[in-house]
């Protein structure tokens, strides 16, 4: 007897997206493997962002669905997407400048622990703590844990970003341009940070960089004025004609 093959972990069914009479998004599905690392590319305009915000719950999508693990998140508030286990990383760095580096973690662990009761005081929720120590090693910042984040490097605030948004243990990670403005050696750390992370959960990013993408993803979503053009791997994406005609520039 044959397996059922697994179901999906996130599935996008049907998505469009109109901001008054224009149409950013038309008739876009895709399926995401639980475990798996997936860029979303295109030129400007193809209308990435707006998959990536309908996805994360940022707003919902004019018709369509959006599954997460079985269950229909279409029209959820926002904060309801973390709840289920989705969590996102901005395009624009998104941290608490004037707080600390651990402080900046903890306390997006603790919002997670005591939703309601966010002004208590941080000695009460040691977990919190603990999740903060051992997020703070994993992206490299153990070091610079009483630094204010503000003063950080501009990659060291992309991996503290990203810090936060593991505080509530997602099982789907969403990344926005995770290496945007990064100098090389940043993005070199940075896709090892992912890399590593997308052995212990799903992932899914936006990005420009394409010798980044095509060394680092196992399978790419490709949008173009606002529909769904192609998937593959990367060797898939890079013999594709209609993508080197449409976001390679080649002929």
């Amino acid at each position: 007897m044959s397996l059922s093959p697994t179901p999906p972990i996130l599935e996008a069914r049907n998505l469009t997206m109109y901001f008054g009479k224009f149409r950013a998004l038309n008739d876009v599905s895709a399926s995401f493997a639980a475990g798996s690392l997936t860029a979303i590319i295109g030129p400007n305009g193809a209308g990435k962002s707006t998959f990536f915000n309908l996805l994360s719950g940022a707003f919902p999508p004019s018709s369509g669905e959006i599954i997460f693990n079985g269950v229909n998140l279409t029209g959820q508030p926002q904060y309801e997407f973390p709840r289920q286990g989705i969590s996102k990383s901005f395009q624009i760095t998104n941290v608490f400048k004037k707080l600390s580096v651990h402080e900046n973690v903890r306390v997006a662990a603790q919002m997670e622990v005591s939703r309601f009761n966010f002004l208590k005081n941080a000695q009460s929720y040691p977990d919190p703590i603990i999740i903060a120590n051992e997020l703070l090693q994993r992206v490299n910042l153990e070091k610079l844990r009483d630094r204010k984040a503000g003063d950080l490097a501009h990659g060291q605030q992309r991996a503290l970003e990203i810090a936060m948004a593991l505080a509530c243990n997602p099982s789907l990670l969403l990344l926005d341009e995770p290496t945007a403005g990064m100098s090389p050696e940043e993005t070199l750390v940075m896709m090892d940070l992912i890399r590593t992370l997308a052995t212990e959960r799903t992932v899914i990013l936006v990005e420009h960089k394409m010798k980044l993408i095509m060394g680092l993803c196992q399978r790419i979503i490709v949008l173009h004025h606002g529909e769904f053009l192609a998937e593959g791997s990367p060797d898939e994406i890079q013999s594709n004609a209609e993508v080197r005609r449409v976001y390679l520039g080649q002929g």
